[in-house]
């Protein structure tokens, strides 16, 4: 959005360090005007930058991205970071390709987000409960911060949810990929550094977070699941919420949720429902 600098050029640096060089780099400015990279910062392979008139959202501005990526051609995995992360190993891209090459049904991989103290926030772990952050395996969801997703996947299951702009399209996308056979894996061992945030430290948070759980579960689960879901998701929120704004705030977004169209109706198989329950994540939390 043009308000870290500092922090994009640091986290292009480390991609330009990496040991595996990236065919393409897609930069987005989202509702702001790029400077130069690629030759002051020494980037690899072939850098693209797109100026987009308004801030489309974590979302949208990848789709952009995601776009242009497939007017190349080529690309049959992409890695998307935020703009205030960081590689700190230089195998990353290396180890992201390995395991695609390995498993041709692998459609998203999640990276181990952690701090510069290399704490983790429970948050950042893909599983229900107290989990450690240091074990692997398939789960259920995954962290926008931090990932790659296969190009043929994305072309089954769509791009990312725009009209959700920020909160649970992570989610949206995961849900769509396993109800169509890809699997999503948490590698612990590709880590993204990034600073120790709350998620309601943006102005819309709460509005955005109700009014995007409501349009998930219309769009995604199946119809029994839908008040089950809310319902236990409502209460866990006002157990939780201790800001009388912030409550307010989460009202309106959920009556929003309830009142605006959500989107496309394509639930989940009940075979994906059950899949996902066992990998610990069940779709009613």
């Amino acid at each position: 959005m043009g308000n870290r600098p500092a922090d994009v050029d640091a986290l292009l640096e480390s991609v330009a360090k990496q040991d595996l060089a990236p065919a393409r780099i897609v930069i987005v400015g989202n509702g702001c005007r790029l400077p130069e990279f690629a030759r002051r910062l020494s980037l690899p392979g072939e850098v693209t930058t797109i100026d987009v008139e308004e801030n489309l959202g974590c979302p949208g501005g990848r789709n952009v991205a995601l776009a242009r990526l497939r007017e190349f051609g080529d690309v049959d995995v992409v890695v998307e970071l935020d703009d205030d992360g960081l590689l700190v190993d230089a195998d990353v891209l290396r180890r992201v390709r390995d395991l695609y090459v390995a498993d041709p049904r692998l459609g998203i991989v999640g990276f181990r987000i952690a701090d510069e103290h290399g704490e983790t926030q429970q948050r950042h772990v893909p599983r229900v409960g107290r989990s450690d952050p240091l074990r692997g395996g398939y789960v259920t969801g995954f962290l926008g911060g931090g990932h790659a997703l296969s190009m043929a996947m994305l072309a089954e299951t769509g791009d990312w949810p725009a009209e959700f702009f920020f909160a649970h399209e992570e989610t949206d996308l995961a849900w769509r990929a396993a109800d169509a056979g890809w699997k999503i894996l948490y590698a612990p061992q590709l880590l993204l550094q990034h600073p120790k945030t709350s998620p309601a430290r943006h102005a819309i948070y709460y509005r955005v977070n109700a009014r995007n759980r409501v349009w998930l579960v219309r769009r995604r689960l199946p119809l029994p699941l839908v008040p089950v879901h809310l319902g236990v998701w409502t209460l866990l929120t006002l157990a939780r919420t201790r800001s009388p704004a912030g409550l307010k705030a989460w009202l309106a977004g959920f009556l929003e949720g309830l009142r605006e169209p959500a989107g496309e109706r394509r639930p989940m198989r009940w075979r994906t429902v059950w899949r996902l329950s066992r990998l610990g994540r069940p779709p009613v939390i």
